[in-house]
C-alpha cells in the first residue's frame, strides 16, 4: 500500500487510477493524516439503471388503477 499526499494524488491521478485498476492500494493524506483510500472495488460494479431499461420486461394489468372492490366501502 502506497501513501500519497493530496497534491501528488491530484497531479498523478491518472497513474494512480491505472495502478489501482491493476490491484494496487493507495492511502491519500492531507498534512500527513490519512483522509482517503483508493483501491479496486471488492466486486465488479453493476451498471447504473437508466430510464427505459425495463421496457418490455414488466407487465401491468389494464385494471391496475381500478379501485379494489373490498376497499370501495371506505371511499363512498
Amino acid at each position: 500500500m502506497e501513501t500519497v499526499g493530496a497534491f501528488e494524488a491530484k497531479t498523478h491521478l491518472s497513474r494512480i487510477l491505472r495502478e489501482a485498476q491493476a490491484g494496487k492500494r493507495f492511502i491519500i493524506t492531507q498534512r500527513g493524516k490519512p483522509v482517503a483510500e483508493i483501491h479496486p472495488p471488492a466486486q465488479e460494479l453493476l451498471p447504473v439503471p437508466t430510464r427505459g431499461d425495463m421496457k418490455g420486461k414488466i407487465w401491468m394489468s389494464d385494471d391496475f388503477c381500478d379501485p379494489l372492490p373490498e376497499l370501495e366501502k371506505y371511499f363512498t
